[in-house]
């Protein structure tokens, strides 16, 4: 799917073309053109994740604005819950709500980044972990401080639940 605005959805990648514009942007104007265009699965997933977005913007105290990042952890949130769901599905025989769910989470993975490789973070928790003992830091205390250094590193391109489940095993 190619997007008519400033950024063109490729593979899951990002190109910036002419001027800036915010994530929740593109979901609209690619939502207009789903809309346009008739294609109903790419509406409603659109519609569900645009809404996802300003149920988040209300969700405080006050109203905010999300920036592109925390978008990005909405639509990250709204595929996972779309692939645990899909799973479930499945492990009870209803395929076509699975097949669904799946379409979904796939319409959705394609405005996140490119998920970071195993070994390419398996390399980052091995340098955060030696950080840490250098520092004095070791066993299930350290667990915290390197989880964070590991997310800080990473980014949204990697599982929280992954980096965790790659430093507990690291620190033994």
């Amino acid at each position: 799917m190619q997007t008519s605005g400033p950024f063109s959805v490729s593979g899951g990648h990002f190109r910036q073309t002419e001027r800036m514009t915010s994530l929740k942007d593109t979901l609209k104007s690619d939502l207009t053109a789903a809309m346009k265009a008739g294609d109903d699965m790419l509406k409603s997933t659109l519609r569900m994740a645009i809404a996802a977005v300003m149920n988040a913007e209300v969700a405080g105290s006050e109203a905010v604005e999300l920036s592109d990042d925390q978008v990005l952890k909405v639509l990250q949130a709204e595929t996972k819950k779309r692939l645990e769901s899909a799973e479930i599905y499945t492990q009870a025989g209803r395929t076509e709500a699975a097949a669904q769910e799946s379409a979904e989470a796939e319409i959705l993975s394609r405005y996140l980044p490119a998920a970071m490789s195993d070994d390419e973070l398996q390399i980052i928790v091995t340098e955060e972990v030696a950080a840490a003992v250098a520092a004095g830091n070791e066993g299930a205390k350290a667990m915290g401080l390197v989880v964070k250094a590991v997310r800080a590193r990473a980014g949204s391109s990697a599982d929280g639940a992954k980096i965790a489940a790659l430093v507990k095993s690291a620190l033994g």
